[in-house]
């Protein structure tokens, strides 16, 4: 598959783990991180969420495999809201699978739901674990925790390079995506992040399963790489702006830019405020 055309802008992860042509892919991921064996890739149905807001952005890969129904996201920033985010894209999963079935969330029969299985992916430059439970309880007062009637939990796995070996190891995808992120961000520390991702896209040993499907797909994957790695940038400027309007006014721009394919000013835009001062008045004008 080449020149894909899609109306959202993927993140590199679920580009790869996500994807209807690489099934095989998906169901070595999950059984890397379950411990299973599964062998048919065509018993997985895979359901991916898109939202086309760069900050906040989420593209989830979620299937059905068995009885359960199983949300892997990929995260680069640390973020605890990750069982909230989650529970709320499970229940719009739900929903679709409700329709589907044609059921009747109202009726006197009880509805039969697959299991959720969430897991975030991590990749970030923070020290993390390698592994670590999320729980929606952190986010209530803690004296009123035990008193909840809702639990969530989310497993996260940090990928980064000699981070839960067992699991990244079992899966070469995961194994060849971790490479390739890994690469970038050691180039990055001598160049510009533009150069940096053509010389790791270009250093992918020709024995990677990915390399053919990224290279039919190099103008996307690159966007996916840069768009990727100016959000960490992004989130620390919001940090610094500290004001809710200051926040809204650059992911506004962010988003504009976008939509517009300027992916290289949108670095320029997170680290030049001369600039993104003119892009303000620019998009002010139009």
């Amino acid at each position: 598959m080449s020149g894909v055309q899609r109306e959202y802008m993927d993140r590199l992860f679920c580009f790869i783990f996500g994807s209807e042509e690489h099934k095989d892919w998906t169901l070595s991921l999950y059984n890397a991180v379950n411990g299973t064996s599964y062998e048919n890739p065509d018993d997985i149905q895979i359901t991916t969420l898109t939202e086309v807001v760069y900050m906040g952005m989420h593209n989830d890969v979620a299937f059905l495999i068995t009885d359960e129904i199983n949300m892997f996201e990929q995260q680069s920033t640390f973020n605890p809201n990750m069982p909230l985010r989650l529970m709320q894209y499970t229940s719009n999963i739900y929903k679709k699978l409700i329709t589907f079935w044609q059921k009747n969330k109202y009726g006197k029969t009880l509805i039969r739901l697959p299991v959720p299985k969430l897991v975030v992916f991590y990749n970030g430059t923070k020290d993390e674990p390698d592994e670590r439970i999320l729980s929606l309880s952190d986010a209530f007062a803690e004296e009123k925790r035990d008193d909840a009637d809702i639990t969530v939990r989310v497993r996260m796995i940090n990928i980064n390079t000699g981070k839960s070996p067992d699991i990244v190891s079992a899966c070469k995808p995961l194994v060849e995506y971790t490479w390739l992120v890994g690469r970038v961000r050691d180039c990055e520390k001598t160049m510009e992040l533009d150069t940096a991702v053509d010389i790791a896209l270009d250093e992918m040993p020709e024995s990677f399963l990915i390399k053919t499907y990224l290279e039919a797909n190099r103008l996307e994957v690159k966007k996916m790489l840069l768009t990727e790695y100016n959000e960490a940038k992004t989130m620390e400027m919001f940090k610094e702006e500290g004001r809710e309007e200051g926040q809204s006014r650059l992911s506004a721009l962010i988003a504009r830019l976008i939509s517009q394919g300027r992916i290289s000013d949108i670095e320029k835009v997170v680290s030049d405020s001369a600039f993104r001062d003119r892009m303000y008045e620019e998009f002010s004008k139009s």
